[in-house]
């Protein structure tokens, strides 16, 4: 059932933002196998005992919530990436840096579990 509602959040937005989306699950399930999917705030999301990881794809950009506050190296590693409250942005129009997607789904579930 939890997968079905990541599925259609994703059935929601174009082709190129879905493959995007689903680029992001891959990572976060092989970096974070014990996470859960689940759905929060109407997104797509994981959670260990909580939810730890929110994603989603709007018209310009990803949206990757909540903010990443520590180590320090990550935290510099993100700030192109960063909005004014911390929540990551991703535009459509810049590859997706998976790898530093998976650095953040490992933190937030290691701060949040």
């Amino acid at each position: 059932m939890n997968g079905a509602l990541h599925d259609a959040h994703f059935e929601a937005c174009e082709p190129g933002v879905r493959q995007r989306l689903l680029a992001i699950q891959v990572e976060v399930e092989r970096r974070v196998p014990s996470a859960e999917r689940c759905v929060g705030y109407n997104m797509p999301a994981y959670r260990l005992r909580r939810i730890f990881f929110y994603f989603a794809g709007f018209r310009r950009h990803i949206g990757i919530y909540p903010p990443v506050n520590e180590p320090e190296d990550l935290v510099n590693r993100l700030a192109p990436y960063r909005g004014p409250k911390g929540n990551l942005t991703f535009p459509h129009k810049d590859p997706l840096p998976l790898e530093l997607i998976g650095d953040v789904a490992e933190q937030l579930a290691a701060h949040y579990a």
